[in-house]
């Protein structure tokens, strides 16, 4: 991350399904997960205030507790906790917020905090930006980011001049980011951490038009948007018509690749991706995406295909709304 000079491993972890939101994970499940990841080469946790209401941070933290030889970067994110209006991103709730986070991840500073994905307006807000200064002046926080529906909020937080990094969905089944948003980061210097790398599983091929999620798991109850933003649950994309976008993806995987690393290799290999943050929920998960970062090129002529598959299957579902 050119601005912040912090760095990640290409792979990171994101973190939401050990807080909630994803159906049960236990704390020793949790904890394997976290395991799994470090051991793999993963140096970048991505966690947040609202997963779990702490969990998620007080998981990361028991585990670096007991792992003072690991050098994890630690992105969190504040914001959803409240109701979502632009009167509450102010100086005085940033340092509420931020005094919770750092409880309950251990340390005096964090690392990096993101705004999640907050109400358009607030990207365009001087005030926002000069109270996340002053954060950083008062030593509460390294560097600060943004979490981003939308395309034109991650160009406006790019123009700030001391946003560190611009978290963004991007994956074979959201392509948009490509044309204006990494270009923009990478000649601001900015890092793009990718979000949703998997459209919430679906290109991993394994789901049929009849998989059943648990009803506390986001893919039974946000699918059209009821809980939160649509495009945080597969994408945004239509279900049935997802999984079927998605087996003609998983046919795409090079002969020892699974779906989900063809997936993330895709997106490591996009100009201006610094990170991409699978979730996982067993280590086995945490391990097979990992592997990502290690497997050679994506071909050119798999490359091709997957443009292909987007513009006739996926495109006119998501570009207008992201």
């Amino acid at each position: 991350m050119g601005r912040s000079g912090q760095r990640a491993s290409v792979v990171g972890l994101g973190t939401w399904q050990l807080g909630a939101d994803w159906g049960e994970v236990d704390d020793k499940e949790a904890l394997s997960v976290l395991e799994a990841a470090a051991e793999s080469g993963v140096t970048f946790f991505d966690t947040a205030d609202v997963y779990g209401d702490g969990r998620s941070e007080s998981t990361i933290a028991a585990f670096l507790s007991g792992r003072p030889d690991l050098h994890v970067l630690v992105g969190t994110k504040m914001g959803r906790r409240v109701e979502q209006i632009p009167e509450n991103y102010v100086l005085d709730n940033f340092r509420a917020w931020n005094d919770r986070s750092r409880r309950n991840l251990g340390v005096d500073r964090l690392d990096l905090v993101q705004l999640h994905c907050p109400p358009t307006p607030v990207y365009s807000s001087g005030e926002v930006f000069d109270a996340l200064d002053t954060l950083v002046a008062e030593e509460r926080i390294a560097a600060y980011g943004v979490s981003v529906e939308t395309c034109a909020e991650a160009l406006t937080a790019i123009a700030r001049p001391n946003v560190a990094s611009v978290q963004i969905i991007l994956n074979p089944f959201r392509m948009k980011p490509l044309y204006g948003v990494l270009p923009a980061a990478r000649e601001a210097g900015v890092g793009i951490i990718a979000r949703v790398p998997l459209a919430s599983g679906l290109l991993s091929g394994k789901y049929t038009k009849d998989t059943v999620f648990a009803a506390d798991d986001h893919r039974t109850y946000n699918r059209h948007g009821e809980a939160f933003d649509q495009g945080e649950t597969f994408s945004g994309v239509d279900y049935a018509a997802g999984v079927e976008a998605a087996a003609e993806f998983a046919a795409l995987a090079p002969e020892g690749w699974t779906p989900a690393q063809l997936a993330l290799r895709w997106i490591i290999e996009q100009p201006g991706v610094t990170t991409v943050i699978p979730g996982a929920r067993t280590p086995e998960q945490a391990r097979a995406n990992a592997a990502a970062a290690k497997l050679p090129p994506v071909p050119e002529e798999t490359f091709t295909a997957i443009r292909d598959l987007y513009e006739r299957r996926i495109k006119d579902q998501v570009e207008q709304r992201w």
